[in-house]
């Protein structure tokens, strides 16, 4: 099994290079998009072993690609998780209706990422042992 694909959607720049480094240097393969509906897009393409999706993004949010994803056969079972700077109760419940395995808050440490995703990927059995 190869090292398991992560799709990161990310509309920051900065952000979105500090997570993708993160993640190579934890031996992920990662590929990274700019908004939702790119993340939507890549994830019929890559078929990621898992998603770091943003919450608040342009053309697409992270809240609707995540819908899309859920609603989609092929894309339906790959576990979606948030990144958020934005904390409150509700926005986290949206997330979690719409089907999100969890939510990351940010900033974030990046040892406490690769925790986090390295769990879940284990949960789905995705990680090699």
């Amino acid at each position: 099994m190869a090292d398991p694909l992560i799709l990161v959607a990310e509309d920051e720049r900065d952000i979105r290079e500090l997570v993708v480094i993160t993640l190579e240097l934890n031996g992920y393969n990662v590929v990274d998009v700019p908004n939702g509906e790119e993340a939507v897009k890549k994830a019929l393409e890559v078929n990621p072993a898992l998603i770091l999706m943003d919450v608040r993004m342009p053309i697409m949010t992270g809240y609707e690609a995540c819908e899309a994803l859920k609603t989609n056969e092929k894309t339906k079972d790959i576990p979606v998780v948030f990144l958020s700077a934005k904390g409150q109760e509700a926005e986290v419940n949206v997330g979690f209706e719409l089907g999100a395995e969890d939510y990351f808050l940010k900033p974030f440490a990046p040892d406490e990422l690769c925790d986090k995703v390295n769990k879940i990927l284990a949960k789905y059995g995705k990680l090699e042992s």
